[in-house]
């Protein structure tokens, strides 16, 4: 391992592995279950195992834990590999834990055979009183000293179909009285008269994911399994899983903290939620955290395997300010994103000493600036220096924002007053000579003239009114903040306002999902299901602060 470091706890567990001989090669595996999108905090785990393989020359398979067919269909499926490549992870294998069904079956009739499986026949309810407590040992079920010919006869029958569902279970035998309550004679296999997506309607008995997972990675020859902390509890199973199914190749579950952000919902029931019940337009709204979410709003991929890794792996929950992840978005934004002036507010200005057919091409780089390229911005593919440049077109008839110009500015104001100078944006200097009100005050057009001044204090942006495109723009802000409460409670109806803008033609041939920077407005990029809208990725100025 010359020349290799840990940066973090896992990865000291490799390396002495690798040493003392305990593994060849690393294997790992990213095993979501497909019954939603993935979020941010699978991105986390994603960035890890994919991470962890590549570092040590290893192999990371993507498996789908597709053991509860009420919940899972195959556009999630889908779904999750797109995102796992958009992310950048290639996967070296792509596998279902439907594929081993029958391994599974035949791992559990060799319990009962061995005396360490049983059938009840209990309710749901009694087996939950079973349990017992925290601080009160469980009850043996009447049913736990079954014979193993009949707990055989009768897995037998929940497989042929003639048990409903909840009319049986298959439990292994362990030890009730366990201070760890999963180890209290588990459930690891139910009856459930449901479609599965890939298998059909093959199998009315699936297995219990904690029955599962031990043995999918005991088939792929998973060296290191790497789970988040509430999984913590679950590993003397997987153990008891591993020990009594005569496994040839033996996985070890390791257990890292699991990814909190403020403001952020970091559960797939609780997303599933919003967008069953209507909170938001799908999985891919823009205001949610899942990677199709993130992906639609103009999230680069590049940063949110940025931020997982800025963030690290630790042992610990701890919860991260979510103004890291906009900092990280924002770097990658600002050394890659195209600049474009739009006018939010538009009122009209007019420069009356330029001829009517006055008009002029400047010559802008797509890194925004007029006149003189130069070798930015950062090219997204191939993360090199590229020159591309457009022409916008300047006449004199203009919009410019309503904040640019002010009849009765207040002290330290350096924008269009009357009677002032300021330079616009790429172009020249102009000098305010007058403008129209409303019977309201409300300024409705101003008047410039194009002066030979070399310096002004102010820089405006403008568009050309012959020109200028309408859109939209989204602003978006957290849709569940931190706080007391249900979480429908907590979701904030304004999280999504719409306002109206004029922009520069080449906004409208942006391509959809493209981060791009309106200037002094924040980084935006085209909705995918509303083309003449732009949604605001994330502003320009950081409010982070690292500790």
């Amino acid at each position: 391992m010359d020349g290799i470091k840990a940066s973090n706890f896992i990865e000291d567990i490799i390396i002495n592995d690798l040493e003392s001989g305990r593994v060849k090669s690393v294997v790992t595996r990213f095993p979501p279950e497909p019954n939603g999108r993935l979020h941010i905090g699978h991105a986390k785990a994603a960035c890890l195992n994919f991470s962890l393989a590549q570092k040590f020359g290893g192999k990371c398979n993507l498996r789908f834990d597709d053991t509860n067919p009420v919940k899972e269909d195959a556009d999630f499926c889908d779904q999750i590999l797109y995102d796992i490549k958009w992310l950048g992870f290639e996967p070296a294998g792509v596998f279902y834990a439907s594929d081993y069904f029958e391994y599974m079956r035949d791992c559990a009739v060799m319990l009962i055979k061995k005396g360490l499986a049983y059938v009840d026949e209990s309710t749901p309810d009694d087996i939950r009183l079973m349990r017992g407590t925290l601080t009160a040992a469980g009850k043996n079920s009447p049913y736990r000293d079954r014979g193993v010919a009949e707990s055989l006869a009768l897995f037998d029958k929940m497989q042929s179909g003639a048990v409903p569902d909840g009319g049986m279970v298959l439990r292994a035998k362990i030890d009730m009285a366990s201070p760890n309550m999963n180890m209290r004679d588990p459930v690891i296999y139910r009856v459930l008269h449901a479609p599965h997506h890939r298998t059909g309607d093959k199998w009315c008995v699936y297995p219990m994911y904690d029955f599962a997972h031990p043995l999918e990675d005991a088939l792929e020859k998973v060296t290191h399994s790497c789970c988040s902390l509430e999984f913590e509890d679950h590993r003397p199973l997987y153990d008891w899983v591993i020990d009594n199914c005569d496994v040839t190749d033996k996985p070890h579950q390791y257990e890292f903290a699991r990814l909190n952000i403020t403001d952020t919902v970091m559960s797939k029931r609780y997303l599933k939620q919003l967008v069953d019940e209507g909170f938001v337009d799908g999985w891919d709204d823009p205001r949610m955290p899942t990677l199709s979410g993130m992906r639609r709003r103009g999230v680069p991929a590049h940063a949110i395997v940025a931020f997982c890794n800025e963030v690290g792996v630790a042992k610990g929950n701890s919860i991260v300010d979510a103004a890291q992840l906009d900092d990280c978005i924002r770097d990658e934004l600002n050394a890659t994103a195209k600049r474009y002036m739009v006018v939010p507010d538009p009122v009209p200005l007019d420069i009356v000493n330029l001829p009517d057919d006055f008009a002029e091409d400047l010559q802008v780089t797509e890194g925004g600036e007029y006149a003189v390229p130069h070798p930015t911005p950062i090219d997204p593919e191939t993360r090199a220096t590229a020159v591309v440049t457009r022409n916008v077109r300047l006449t004199p008839r203009l919009y410019i924002n309503r904040e640019d110009f002010m009849p009765d500015p207040p002290k330290g104001y350096h924008r269009l007053v009357p009677g002032g100078l300021a330079r616009l944006k790429g172009a020249f200097i102009v000098r305010c000579v007058g403008y129209d009100v409303d019977a309201d005050g409300k300024v409705t057009a101003v008047r410039c003239e194009k002066t030979d001044e070399v310096k002004a204090k102010g820089v405006i942006q403008w568009v050309d009114r012959g020109s200028a495109a309408d859109i939209k723009i989204r602003y978006l802000s957290e849709l569940v903040p931190d706080g007391d409460g249900e979480l429908t409670e907590r979701v904030d109806r304004n999280s999504l306002t719409v306002g109206t803008a004029k922009a520069e033609r080449g906004v409208v041939d942006l391509p959809v999902g493209e981060g791009v920077q309106f200037f002094r407005i924040g980084y935006f990029a085209k909705d995918a299901k509303n083309p003449d809208a732009f949604n605001r990725v994330v502003e320009l100025k950081s409010s982070y602060k690292a500790k």
